[in-house]
């Protein structure tokens, strides 16, 4: 038996298509359907990593006796929020309203406009913990539908109206003493002992470390350095970094960074990678390389698509368990390494009998920025070997563009930075992809890619994360398609995304009309659309030295100001964006022989608000797409210019005084 999702492009929304529940997809048929049957509609949100979600599918939707219910009393619809972020995150909003708290699955009930009047999120098949059983929950809400349909009409009503509401722009930058401030706040929240922020679970929160990256060098922040690498050293030495085979997963149940919820995404660990490599150069710490490369090299092996371009994640379980393609028992480890290796190895992955996850070992490190033993690097690979033989976790196997973009990112500028030639193939092969196969006729950016078909229109965040990744791209390799493209892409986030009263809307102008037109401004957890779009806007006014760029960034900023004041944790990726505007952004055009090989060794990731553009022309006749360069250069010299919006230093001849005035 097959319902309405057997033809989604979504993988999550084909793992239900074989439920006894009459699922439909979002769209106009699906609501016709409840107005004309006058029943309320069920809109169950999740996406394909989620492990809760197979919970409750597996107690819920597979259950004939439910499904019955469901197919009876509403209409039933099933939505990837990574597919539509813009529902999710109206009905998410709503469920916070109503509950205080959220996450997925996320369990809406609404009129059939789309008005919400309840919601919740994991529901079990019977009462437990003091949570009603989702029978029961089914029954009370259609009753009330029925019963009480005035009181469920005001509930909608109140609520829709106060779904996406704005906060006001602020009138004026966060200037240093506002960015101290979150600094404080964030400080506040972060754990001494095991790194990270805030309590269990705890997640890598990786917006926040960018922005601790930003800030290194401010006389307020001096803790900044040891936070973040306190942080990057215990998860990597943690069962939420895959010893075996490079990659973080999502999330830790507990405060050590042990138990991992298994699941990986993209997203996590192109910035997480990023991150990585950024911090290893800036805090002195070589170990942190190998983190960030075998994070890459996860990517690659794991989760690249044939045609180029990254999958979205892979699943937290294999054969119906969570975490059991990673989990060891010591005879195994013992089986694969020899008696004689084989308690070195134990040790070093801290596998005992015992175990310490329901009676298995995850396998973790004492110690991450140690180098591993001569005797346990062989078996540390056949150990992988044995390992992938074992049935793997789901794969979602759709590809995001913006997801994409940050992947672009991270590849070209290690590529740049550890002269990863395979990563540069990698960052183009991805771009290419991106360029080619997620665009329609018109050019439009679509959100998804999977197995040949297209969705729909891509969101802010799509924009935002593939031009920072081109523009990475172009600014690791000097190949100008990266940043003719990248441009174009920013451009396009003014006409398609621009909110009139500030800032700019995660959904375009051309997309479908909902109760409300959402805003991205909060990390959740990847960065925020804003921050993005600002970023890329941004570094097209540095590129350009068109003001209108500068001015669209800082509005974007602005837009966040007041939720930058009073919730900074949730708004680090902003917040990075501010410190790079508040440091003054500095652009540096190169020019001559030695422009590749100086644009290597001051590649300009990690340092906020500065690009680089060169190019081996050496008589000032540069004739490309960057105006940056444009007019610089003499014959037979490299010249380096070292500019502020467009207002350039004397041009220095040699690399160390580049490096010196950088470093001013």
């Amino acid at each position: 038996m097959t319902n309405r999702l057997s033809s989604s492009t979504s993988p999550y929304l084909l793992q239900h298509a074989d439920n006894p529940v009459h699922w439909w997809e979002w769209g106009e048929e699906a609501f016709a359907e409840a107005k004309s049957k006058n029943l309320p509609v069920l809109l169950s949100v999740g996406y394909s990593a989620c492990h809760w979600c197979h919970v409750m599918a597996h107690e819920s939707f597979e259950d004939p006796n439910t499904a019955r219910i469901m197919n009876g009393l509403f209409v039933n619809i099933k939505v990837d929020r990574e597919e539509r972020p813009d529902i999710d995150s109206i009905y998410m909003e709503a469920c916070q309203m109503l509950t205080g708290r959220g996450g997925w699955p996320l369990t809406v009930f609404m009129n059939p406009d789309g008005e919400p009047f309840y919601a919740g999120t994991y529901y079990p098949p019977q009462p437990r913990g003091g949570m009603p059983s989702f029978p029961q929950v089914l029954g009370a809400v259609s009753q009330a539908w029925q019963e009480r349909k005035g009181e469920v009409a005001e509930q909608a009503s109140k609520l829709s109206s106060l779904i996406g509401r704005r906060i006001p722009s602020g009138e004026n930058l966060p200037d240093a003493e506002q960015l101290e401030q979150a600094y404080r706040q964030i400080h506040s929240t972060f754990d001494p002992v095991h790194g990270g922020f805030g309590r269990a679970p705890k997640f890598p929160q990786q917006p926040l470390l960018e922005f601790l990256l930003a800030v290194l060098e401010e006389p307020w922040a001096k803790t900044a350095g040891s936070m973040l690498g306190l942080t990057l050293e215990r998860m990597a030495a943690g069962g939420i970094f895959d010893q075996l085979g490079g990659g973080f997963a999502r999330y830790s149940v507990d405060e050590r960074w042990l138990v991992p919820h298994f699941e990986k995404m993209l997203y996590d660990n192109a910035t997480l990678a990023r991150i990585c490599l950024w911090a290893a150069k800036r805090l002195g710490e070589p170990a942190l390389l190998d983190v960030a490369s075998q994070t890459l090299d996860y990517l690659v092996r794991d989760m690249r698509n044939p045609e180029g371009g990254f999958y979205s994640a892979e699943d937290a379980d294999s054969e119906g368990v969570e975490g059991l393609f990673y989990v060891w028992s010591l005879q195994q480890i013992m089986d694969v390494a020899g008696p004689v290796d084989g308690p070195e190895v134990a040790d070093w992955f801290g596998v005992t009998e015992e175990g310490n996850f329901e009676g298995a070992n995850i396998l973790t490190r004492r110690n991450a920025l140690a180098p591993t033993p001569d005797s346990v690097a062989p078996v540390k690979e056949r150990l992988l070997e044995v390992r992938s033989r074992r049935a793997r976790p789901g794969l979602d196997y759709k590809l995001v563009a913006g997801w994409n973009g940050l992947a672009i990112r991270a590849f070209a500028e290690a590529g740049a930075v550890l002269g990863r030639d395979d990563y540069l193939c990698e960052a183009r092969a991805a771009a290419r992809f991106v360029l080619h196969h997620m665009q329609d006729g018109s050019g439009r950016l679509s959100r998804v890619w999977t197995r040949g078909r297209r969705g729909g229109p891509g969101y802010l965040e799509d924009y935002g994360g593939a031009a920072t990744g081109l523009f990475a791209l172009y600014q690791a390799t000097g190949e100008e398609v990266w940043y003719e493209e990248a441009a174009s892409l920013t451009r396009a986030i003014t006409r398609l995304f621009k909110d009139p009263s500030g800032g700019f809307f995660a959904t375009g102008a051309d997309a479908e009309r909902l109760i409300s037109r959402p805003k991205d401004v909060m990390d959740n957890p990847s960065p925020s659309g804003n921050s993005l779009a600002a970023e890329a806007l941004l570094t097209l006014g540095q590129y350009t030295g068109d003001t209108r760029w500068w001015e669209l960034a800082e509005e974007a900023v602005r837009d966040g100001v007041l939720l930058m004041e009073r919730a900074p944790s949730a708004t680090g990726s902003l917040l990075a964006v501010a410190r790079a505007l508040d440091a003054g952004p500095r652009e540096v055009a190169l020019v001559g022989p030695e422009a590749t090989r100086w644009a290597g060794e001051i590649q300009a990731g990690g340092r906020p608000g500065l690009v680089i553009a060169f190019t081996d022309t050496a008589d000032g006749g540069y004739s490309g797409a960057v105006p940056l360069l444009e007019n610089r250069g003499a014959a037979g010299e490299t010249l380096a210019y070292v500019c502020h919006r467009f207002t350039c230093d004397a041009p220095v001849d040699n690399l160390s005084d580049l490096k010196k005035a950088l470093e001013a």
